[in-house]
């Protein structure tokens, strides 16, 4: 499951393990048709290129669509989904907590989950194919972390609120995006366009934001909101 090098517009390269990770998830050949700096400069490409400005974009297979197809509709709440992660991420980082690591993992594993999408099976060739395959892995991962938490955790016995402090609140926002997110993803997944897998790593990692949520108020001793109803 390797990430796309994709669009030079939107371009956003960090390291984390020694590794790049690109964003969003659409094809553009480096240098093809940009303007660079004048000769002398570092050759940095300019951030934008113009080439959506009439409402299409590409994906990976080099398809041109608009930018409300179905597929760009679910990049994006990929896309929002990992941010939301990120800024999670930050709360908890403030707070000490060392599943931190798992939240860096899964923003990337999230790329991959987005170069998939961007590669339709319908038009892909089978080098696109391979470059862009999401396997099963991440999802057992996600089960193993998901039970680790869940045998430290109290007994779920009431239905609660998003709450427990800024770091659990954050996770619950990041839980309910990754539902919408899985929403826009499954009937790509059902057509054929996309491996199965990455419905199911959006299925369970909503339920690994939920769980390491609880897990974040438990340790910070915050209290979790429990479901009354209003009288």
């Amino acid at each position: 499951m390797a990430s796309l090098c994709v669009s030079v517009c939107q371009l956003r390269c960090f390291v984390r393990t020694a590794r790049c990770v690109y964003g969003p998830w659409t094809k553009t050949t480096f240098g093809s048709q940009r303007s660079y700096a004048t000769e002398g400069d570092s050759r940095i490409p300019k951030i934008y290129t113009k080439t959506g400005d009439k409402g299409f974009s590409s994906t990976f297979t080099g398809e041109r669509r608009p930018k409300e197809d179905h597929i760009f509709e679910a990049l994006g709440n990929t896309d929002e989904l990992s941010s939301a992660i990120g800024l999670a991420r930050e709360f908890c980082l403030d707070k000490g907590h060392t599943f931190t690591e798992q939240l860096d993992k899964i923003q990337c594993v999230l790329q991959d989950v987005g170069s998939n999408i961007a590669t339709p099976r319908s038009s892909a060739r089978e080098s696109h194919r391979k470059r862009t395959k999401f396997t099963s892995q991440p999802v057992a991962d996600l089960e193993s972390w998901i039970d680790k938490f869940t045998e430290e955790l109290p007994p779920l016995t009431n239905f609660i609120l998003p709450s427990g402090g800024k770091s659990s609140a954050a996770l619950h926002t990041a839980r309910t995006i990754c539902r919408r997110a899985e929403r826009s993803v499954a009937p790509i997944v059902r057509s054929g366009e996309a491996d199965p897998d990455v419905a199911k790593y959006l299925n369970r990692l909503s339920d690994y934001l939920f769980t390491v949520a609880r897990y974040a108020a438990m340790k910070e001793g915050k209290e979790e909101k429990i479901y009354k109803r209003p009288e």
